[in-house]
């Protein structure tokens, strides 16, 4: 059981995992051994998100989920399956974690005395620049 919030647990039964061999140097055991593990979640028919989390879910992580509704996360930082299990356990709870609580609403707020002061400054500024380009006419 993947527990994120007191709310929010994933069964053990939804997340599939597929171990496979890693890229990288490694000599003789990085042929012979399947340490890259890739998880594998069908959120999209999941019981653990709410319909605000699944909805924000799929708009932030829209690129990581494939076509069957799935999510897909990979990891082969360990040269153990276990711990790399592991790191694919805690990227899919630091990705809900990041989503569970909605986004605060921006309050609008008047522009501040000093940016209103500065902005017509940089304007004078520019203005007074832009004059320097222009030819001299003697008279």
């Amino acid at each position: 059981m993947l527990t994120i919030t007191r709310t929010i647990r994933i069964p053990d039964e939804e997340l599939d995992f597929a171990y496979i061999r890693s890229s990288g140097p490694g000599g003789q055991n990085v042929n012979k051994v399947s340490s890259k593990a890739v998880l594998t979640w069908q959120f999209a028919q999941s019981a653990a998100l709410t319909g605000a989390v699944r909805s924000r879910f799929e708009t932030r992580y829209a690129r990581r989920i494939t076509r069957e509704g799935c999510v897909v996360i990979s990891s082969q930082k360990y040269r153990e399956q276990s711990r790399n299990a592991e790191e694919c356990r805690a990227k899919l709870k630091a990705m809900i974690e990041a989503i569970v609580a909605a986004p605060v609403e921006r309050r609008v707020t008047e522009k501040t005395h000093g940016s209103h002061r500065r902005r017509l400054e940089e304007k004078r500024n520019r203005s007074a620049h832009k004059q320097g380009r222009r030819k001299l006419h003697p008279e």
